[in-house]
């Protein structure tokens, strides 16, 4: 018997039923799904990207191979000189280290500096090297071209939402690292012209103060102390070194706003002056001529009690950080200009 032929046309032979697969078929019409309306205020920005990983350390760079341009400025333990690098003329920034350390000390800041060189972050200055040089520890760091904030007054608050946001990201990242600024302060902050904010000083000079002067048990500068940190009886002696960044960031963001330094008193006077406003008078508060935003900010920063300051991972979605982001792609306000003291480490 011959095999049985399909039909001409190649069509599927009918099911039995009498029904085709295609008359099986469901015919449903096109389907669509409205998307919500997104309201840009309401969005909560996230903190500023981490860099890209880089497995490629920088090439090591010879001493001899560092030309001097230029004198920066001097600070706590150490002046600073603008450099370049014959080779690849590259500029950085010098950092010479006053007083001379012993062996046993000279040990200990090699290990320490070299935990500080794997910190890789946009908001935080780099340390790329450390040297020995006619005896004194000269540390090799990033360039910032803009300076310092030192007495800069930024009154618009979104470019000093802009600034904050970028103090805070580079913060977290430390904190994250369980990296305990301990002097965070407008000499301590630069900016570049690409206005990004970085964190100077938060490792260098601390290790270095406190190994070659054992007797240094408070490193950083007074002014910008959280209370607990001065007073240590408060608290029941326990101190948060990351609340005390906090009350110090606190500190700068409303002296930028303000102009000046918060307190009711001068960064001059005595020391006796200056504890008992930091720890007896009423915590500092932004004016009321400032957004409700603003103000709240600063309340959150400046409570007396540690343990009632909100976390710098908290403070990132505080609406004085999350609207001017929202407002600007997440990119902030804008500038808000350097100091005249360029590139201060």
């Amino acid at each position: 018997m011959p095999p049985v032929q399909p039909p001409p046309g190649g069509n599927t032979p009918p099911s039995p039923g009498g029904r085709s697969n295609q008359s099986q078929r469901r015919h449903r019409p096109g389907l669509t799904i409205p998307l919500p309306h997104r309201d840009p205020s309401l969005a909560v920005p996230l903190p500023l990207p981490p860099p890209p990983p880089n497995n490629l350390p920088h090439p090591p760079i010879n001493f001899s191979d560092l030309v001097r341009l230029n004198y920066i400025g001097s600070g706590r333990g150490g002046t600073v000189y603008k450099v370049k690098h014959r080779i690849t003329n590259e500029i950085f920034a010098l950092k010479v280290i006053i007083g001379t350390p012993e062996d046993g000390d000279r040990r200990h800041i090699q290990r320490e500096v070299q935990i500080l060189r794997s910190v890789n972050h946009p908001n935080i200055v780099k340390c790329h090297e450390m040297f020995e040089h006619e005896s004194r520890i000269q540390v090799l760091l990033e360039f910032v071209d803009l300076g310092s904030l030192e007495g800069v007054r930024i009154q618009a608050e979104p470019a000093l939402s802009h600034v904050t946001r970028h103090i805070l990201t580079g913060l977290l990242y430390l904190h994250r690292q369980k990296i305990v600024h301990r002097d965070i302060k407008p000499s301590n902050l630069l900016m570049n012209s690409k206005n990004e904010v970085k964190i100077a000083d938060f490792g260098v000079s601390t290790i270095l103060s406190r190994t070659m002067d054992p007797c240094n048990s408070s490193v950083g500068t007074i002014v910008y102390m959280s209370p607990e940190r001065i007073n240590t009886d408060s608290n029941d002696g326990q101190y948060d070194g990351y609340a005390g960044d906090v009350w110090s960031l606190g500190i700068c963001v409303l002296q930028f706003y303000l102009g000046r330094f918060p307190f009711n008193i001068t960064r001059e006077s005595d020391w006796a002056t200056l504890v008992c406003a930091i720890c007896m008078s009423t915590p500092p508060s932004a004016p009321t001529s400032s957004s409700r935003e603003f103000q709240d900010f600063i309340s959150c920063c400046l409570r007396r009690n540690p343990a009632e300051r909100w976390s710098v991972a908290r403070l990132l979605y505080h609406p004085f950080i999350s609207k001017y982001a929202a407002a600007n792609g997440g990119g902030g306000g804008g500038g808000g200009g350097g100091g005249s003291n360029q590139g201060r480490h």
